[in-house]
């Protein structure tokens, strides 16, 4: 026994005196502790010419609950009684990221319409589309032989202030998402002093293209001049000189940025639903409780009532008066049921949910088990020929069609306007290299489909409406890379959609009743000092 004990005090010692052996230049955590560039110079030093601006830690955002990344197995873990097998159990590493504690309420979608109709009034003929095209689909509600009441009161009545917003297509929630980074950005920058607080109070600084987006003040667009504080930016970034050379050189956004919001991908929902961060002995999760077993509340006055919001059976939404189970026939405030165990409402039931993904049956772990989305799109900015940017205006707006006909913009005026230089919706699964037929596929991601779905093909009518036309051809399958995947269980759904590893895909350009969407964003390090227990 003595001589184990030797042995183990030697080998600490040993571990010791190899950890302190590092370069000076590191911590005890591994981090940084006195920086010097390979050049000489110090961060930001005065009579230099990098500016790398000052560090500050991430804060999450109103609304935002940090997801501290991780491994999990993703998936179904019981049997696939629906036998769909588009969803069996696979292991994946999520980063960490922030995801909305709710999903998007009639509220903050109406706060989005109004922003649009005050700079892009629907009156003015060069952004009529504009308004029109982001208003949720409100006629979802009407049914052939039930009362319709819903449609006229549940987004525009205030006592639906807090419900989740439906009738939003992926394609509509894209676009509140790219305009909620410019005005979570805005509004930070108003903190910080860099942009005039009154912004709104002057006319000209909010009619069409003359807002505020990030596109502009990131690229130190002209435009932005007038009503920026350089010196106050200059500050908060550490720039320390007034060679306006040097100043235009280093130009960055800076820390005081909000990152951008999207919505997330498949695998950020399913880990986030799961919520498994607190049920967890060491380095081993103690399993996932999806799905009955935590729907019913265990003590108090919850004890025996559902504590999620879905259809318990046929003709039965909410439970006989007087008991009335979930207590809600149709959606219910977003905040009325109890959250998972990291904070998160709603993952369990009111509404299903957009994700990002492009549906395909099955999901390819074997090439990604990291941050997994099937939908890559890389885009860039278009340049003039002079090497400037090129802008959106009124002439050049471009839209895509909605499922109802309706026209959504792909660019708001003022913003660089962006070209696809790649399309990765197809890689390994429905590509050439994918094919039965590989001599005879073409090689373009467009015009070859693996799973013969329906054609869209939009026409305009004698009214001057645009109108789907239906393809008559025989089809084998609804896959196609327009559909999404959409996740969690709503309140038209049994218990069995409830379970987060099921899987069911939409149309991206069509909107449904029973199908919400949350907001996430990156985390800017994935780092986090290891925790004991």
């Amino acid at each position: 026994m003595k001589k184990l004990k030797l042995f183990s005090l030697i080998a600490l010692s040993s571990t010791l005196a190899l950890t302190s052996c590092g370069g000076s230049g590191t911590s005890k955590g591994g981090g940084t502790k006195k920086f010097v560039s390979k050049t000489g110079w110090k961060p930001n030093e005065k009579q230099g010419w990098f500016f790398a601006g000052k560090q500050q830690q991430q804060k999450g955002w109103p609304g935002m609950v940090y997801v501290e990344g991780g491994t999990f197995t993703m998936g179904l873990v019981k049997d696939d009684v629906m036998h769909d097998w588009n969803n069996s159990p696979r292991r994946m590493q999520v980063s960490s990221f922030y995801i909305g504690e709710t999903e998007i309420t009639n509220y903050e979608y109406r706060e989005y319409l109004t922003w649009l109709k005050y700079v892009f009034p629907p009156s003015d003929p060069s952004f009529k589309e504009i308004y029109n095209g982001a208003l949720p689909d409100t006629l979802l509600w009407d049914n052939k032989l039930s009362r319709n009441d819903f449609n006229e009161t549940y987004f525009r009545s205030p006592e639906y202030d807090y419900y989740p917003v439906v009738g939003v297509s992926w394609t509509q929630a894209n676009r509140y998402c790219e305009w909620l980074t410019d005005r979570a950005n805005e509004k930070a920058l108003m903190n910080a002093g860099i942009i005039a607080k009154d912004l709104y109070i002057n006319e000209s600084n909010n009619q069409g293209g003359t807002a505020f987006n990030m596109d502009k003040f990131k690229s130190n667009d002209p435009e932005m001049q007038g009503y920026i504080n350089q010196q106050r930016r200059q500050q908060k970034s550490g720039m320390k000189t007034t060679n306006q050379r040097l100043l235009a050189a280093n130009a960055s956004p800076g820390s005081a940025m909000v990152q951008k919001f999207r919505l997330p991908t498949e695998v950020e929902w399913e880990y986030a639903a799961l919520g498994m961060e607190k049920n967890r002995e060491y380095n081993n999760y103690q399993g996932k409780a999806p799905g009955i077993e935590r729907l019913r509340g265990l003590k108090g006055r919850e004890k025996g009532m559902l504590l999620e919001n879905f259809k318990q059976g046929k003709g039965d939404y909410s439970g006989p008066a007087g008991w009335k189970n979930d207590g809600s026939a149709l959606t219910a405030d977003v905040r009325k049921y109890p959250s998972n165990d990291i904070g998160i409402y709603g993952m369990y039931g009111n509404v299903s949910e957009w994700t990002a993904d492009v549906y395909r049956p099955i999901i390819d772990e074997d090439f990604s088990d990291f941050n997994y989305y099937r939908g890559n799109m890389p885009q860039a900015v278009v340049r003039n020929g002079d090497g400037t940017y090129k802008m959106v205006d009124e002439s050049n707006i471009k839209y895509d069609t909605l499922a109802d006909g309706r026209l959504v913009y792909r660019n708001l005026p003022g913003q660089f306007e962006r070209e696809t230089i790649a399309d990765y919706r197809n890689y390994r699964d429905g590509d050439k290299q994918s094919s039965l037929d590989y001599r005879n596929a073409s090689d373009s991601a467009t015009t070859f489909d693996m799973y013969n779905s329906p054609k869209k093909r939009f026409i305009v009518d004698a009214k001057g409406k645009v109108v789907m036309q239906k393809d008559t051809k025989d089809r084998t399958s609804a896959i196609s890379n327009d559909v999404r995947v959409v996740k969690g269980g709503s309140w038209q759904d049994t218990a069995y959609w409830l379970d987060p590893g099921q899987r069911r895909y939409k149309n991206q350009n069509a909107a449904y009743g029973w199908v919400g969407f949350r907001v996430a964003q990156d985390a800017r390090t994935n780092d986090k000092n290891r925790t004991r227990r």
